[in-house]
């Protein structure tokens, strides 16, 4: 499988590449950057032999089967669009848009082209969030009651390796995209009722940075997530699952019981790396001719329920 990443040297870009690198048959032929001479160092550092700043000259070579978009949030509808129309396979980073609207498009070109549309929902590969959904389906555990805190220190536009960019994200569509996914994934519901506070607009940013947001599915299930750019301290996002058997800690790959013992994940999958697990993913279901865990026509049900905590914001 050949493999374009946009956003290749951006610090969820090389998540990719090291992804990439560890499956049996992938490679990355193809890297696009902003600037020139920047991504053609990183080329020569990675040795791929393709590099530009033009995504449509990548997905005109004959030699890039899919695309991974690991760009800002603000391009990944048109970028996912322009891709498929291409005839390409593409993955995107979350959030698949940052609209409602946009996010509906990207469905519709989807079911247009029949091409594979994956939005990257990494908090579904996790191998602690998959031990859990493994339970939940073999009806050994129910979720009660989850509680999320995605904690960052960000005053500043910077991104996760410290380097200034020119793009904000967004504490709603962009970090709760994932909580907010995740419950429903592993509810097996909708949420039926949501409720958001989020506190003053940073005068710089122009985004929110802190914010609150409450979820109930119609079985009985809520979710308690709690988000801010303003916590000096570690960063990162915590899950509690409170389950009717046992509560249980996620930390990114990692899985603890309730009184933070470690809990054995080696038989979960291949990979203890749930980005490396995601794109194996993406890279099967284009190989199998079948519709990925977490294609956009699954993504876009988190993107609805997105767009109705961001009406209570408005309110």
């Amino acid at each position: 499988m050949r493999i374009c990443i946009a956003g290749a040297s951006g610090a969820f870009g090389m998540k990719h590449m090291d992804a990439i690198a560890a499956i049996e048959g992938a490679e990355v032929v193809s890297v696009v950057g902003t600037k020139i001479d920047a991504i053609k160092a990183f080329a020569a550092e990675r040795q791929i032999p393709h590099f530009t700043t033009d995504l449509a000259e990548s997905l005109a070579r004959d030699d890039v089967d899919a695309v991974i978009l690991a760009t800002p949030t603000q391009l990944h509808a048109a970028q996912t669009i322009q891709c498929l129309e291409a005839g390409k396979h593409v993955m995107s980073e979350i959030p698949m848009a940052d609209s409602i609207e946009d996010a509906r498009r990207v469905v519709t070109v989807k079911k247009e082209t029949g091409l594979v549309a994956m939005a990257g929902h990494t908090r579904r590969f996790n191998p602690s969030h998959q031990w859990i959904h493994n339970k939940v389906k073999a009806g050994e555990l129910t979720v009660q009651q989850m509680d999320v805190q995605t904690y960052f220190f960000r005053r500043s536009n910077k991104n996760a390796l410290g380097q200034t960019r020119s793009w904000t994200d967004h504490l709603l569509w962009h970090h709760a995209c994932h909580t907010v996914d995740l419950f429903q994934y592993q509810t097996g519901e909708t949420a039926s009722k949501v409720q958001a506070l989020q506190g003053p607009i940073h005068p710089e940013l122009g985004i929110a940075m802190d914010m609150s947001i409450g979820m109930k599915v119609p079985a009985g299930a809520i979710c308690t997530l709690s988000l801010s750019f303003n916590n000096d301290g570690p960063f990162g996002t915590f899950f509690r699952y409170i389950c009717d058997q046992g509560t249980y800690l996620a930390r990114y790959d990692d899985l603890y019981d309730g009184n933070d013992h470690k809990i054995d994940l080696s038989d979960v999958a291949v990979s203890n790396n749930g980005i490396e697990l995601q794109d194996r993913e993406f890279i099967a279901a284009i190989q199998e001719g079948r519709e990925p865990n977490s294609c956009v026509t699954q993504a876009i049900e988190a993107m609805e329920t997105l767009s109705r905590l961001e009406q209570c914001l408005e309110d």
